[in-house]
């Protein structure tokens, strides 16, 4: 059984993961929260770190995927309609920062709104 762990996905609160990560535990799959007590002791500390990494390990990861697409939230517009990837067409988009420079690390709240495809992994802004 191999040891390495891979990131499902990252979470800006602890709130939000502890909901998929009992999910995935009720279905006997191991979970590892990396940052999760940093975040803990200093929240403005998420968007710096990258927030609160779900990982499981690699040979779980097929089985934690299936399971993470179903109780996910995906990225919704200011309507509340499900945000369509202008790509590949499909509904399954999340809000993506880069977060690339040292000043967005530092100051997350000037970055513009994107969304990432978790289908196609296509990247836009909001229309």
């Amino acid at each position: 059984m191999s040891k390495d762990l891979v990131t499902l996905g990252s979470f800006e609160f602890l709130a939000d993961v502890q909901i998929i990560k009992g999910r995935l535990e009720a279905e006997g799959i191991e979970v590892v929260l990396k940052d999760a007590n940093t975040v803990g002791v200093e929240p403005f500390a998420s968007n710096a770190l990258g927030g609160i990494k779900l990982q499981v390990f690699k040979s779980d990861k097929e089985r934690a995927q299936a399971i993470f697409n179903e109780v996910r939230n995906y990225a919704v517009d200011e309507n509340g309609v499900l945000v369509k990837c202008p790509n590949c067409g499909e509904s399954k988009s999340e809000t993506h920062y880069l977060r690339n420079t040292i000043f967005y690390k530092l100051f997350p709240f000037f970055e513009s709104k994107k969304y990432r495809c978790t289908h196609c992994n296509f990247i836009t802004k909001p229309q």
